[in-house]
């Protein structure tokens, strides 16, 4: 097991990685201090996971209950949270009755969103079982639910107490979902890790063969990354948003086809090689650049081509981005492959030139 720490002064709080975590009791009862908690988790990963771990539980003397929520990005809204609530009340919850989101992103971002909110917080803990979820969604505070008009646009930011990423649920993951959280991973050697990336070009293949030392190296390397980033800025008024590398695009494409038609990870990933052309288009980087992020996107089995939606449409979505400010549409774009920057005045006909030139008919 390897832990790592996001240093945030009395609010900080530790990420174990490792194979076998769900059976280690002692890592979560520390933060269970009246022996009761409920698990919210899916329709999907509940069978697979949810009386391991309320074994697991019951082994230390802490009861629990849980709250399954349907599976799929287009549950990630306002009625399944006021589910949620309604289990909370029902069940009588306290202020010290901590949550444990126990699933992916999805499960992650709506159980830290009812935390941060129910009874004005109560605590909570991030089991993640999704690679994206491992690497991303569960580290940095961020959570919160879809509006029709926008992803991600209601929430808070609530840290944890503490991320447990246990490599061994991986396992049972779809292919296609664990190349989606591969998006993630190549993202922080895009923006800030070039030994990583350079690492990732060698080893994509162990990762999809679910190799479990090279997961296990992916996973620290990446939460790292994120950890070092969210420390140096948590409310994302500076150099947190460079972790949104491809995100902007790819917000527009999972709201243009419909919240779960396209994968987080695949919409990132397509998001990607249009922040890669615009880059390009910008002189920031070349042409084999480009084609170096292509490839590597494509061996982790992701999309590297947009759906088209119209040109119209995109920049309309893209208005919506939390990043739009004093009027301005901004951007994460690479520099040099390793090092990325927010880019505000982007050229439109530049950008018209991406969203018509990364797209399939």
């Amino acid at each position: 097991m390897q832990t790592l720490k996001v240093g945030l002064g009395e609010r900080s709080y530790p990420i174990h990685i490792g194979s076998g975590l769900l059976e280690q009791a002692n890592l979560v009862r520390t933060y269970i201090p009246r022996g009761r908690v409920v698990i919210v988790s899916n329709s999907t990963v509940a069978p697979l996971y949810l009386e391991k771990l309320r074994s697991t539980l019951l082994s230390i003397d802490v009861s629990s209950e849980s709250v399954i929520l349907p599976d799929g990005e287009r549950y990630k809204n306002s009625d399944t949270l006021n589910h949620i609530y309604d289990s909370l009340l029902q069940k009588h919850c306290e202020r010290t009755t901590p949550l444990i989101a126990l699933g992916g992103g999805v499960v992650g971002d709506m159980t830290g969103y009812a935390a941060a909110t129910y009874l004005r917080g109560v605590p909570f803990i991030q089991i993640p079982t999704t690679l994206l979820a491992q690497v991303d969604s569960s580290v940095g505070g961020k959570t919160g639910v879809n509006h029709p008009l926008g992803k991600n646009m209601i929430g808070a930011f609530h840290q944890p107490k503490l991320v447990l990423a246990d490599t061994d649920v991986l396992n049972t993951l779809p292919d296609k979902e664990l190349s989606a959280g591969m998006a993630e991973v190549i993202k922080y050697g895009l923006i800030r890790d070039l030994p990583f990336l350079e690492w990732l070009e060698s080893n994509i293949e162990k990762l999809l063969l679910r190799d479990p030392a090279a997961l296990q190296y992916a996973i620290a390397n990446s939460c790292q990354n994120k950890a070092e980033v969210v420390v140096a800025d948590e409310l994302e008024n500076g150099q947190r948003a460079l972790l949104n590398l491809g995100h902007t695009f790819g917000h527009a494409i999972e709201s243009g086809m419909g919240y779960g038609n396209w994968l987080h990870g695949e919409g990132v990933s397509a998001g990607t090689v249009m922040a890669a052309d615009l880059s390009q288009r910008l002189g920031w980087i070349s042409a084999q650049d480009v084609m170096r992020i292509r490839k590597l996107l494509e061996r982790a089995g992701l999309p590297v081509v947009a759906p088209d939606i119209g040109v119209e449409k995109y920049l309309e979505l893209m208005w919506m981005d939390k990043k739009v400010e004093g009027g301005k549409m901004r951007f994460v774009l690479l520099k040099a492959i390793g090092k990325a920057e927010v880019a505000e005045d982007v050229p439109q006909e530049l950008l018209k030139e991406t969203l018509r030139a990364c797209v399939y008919g």
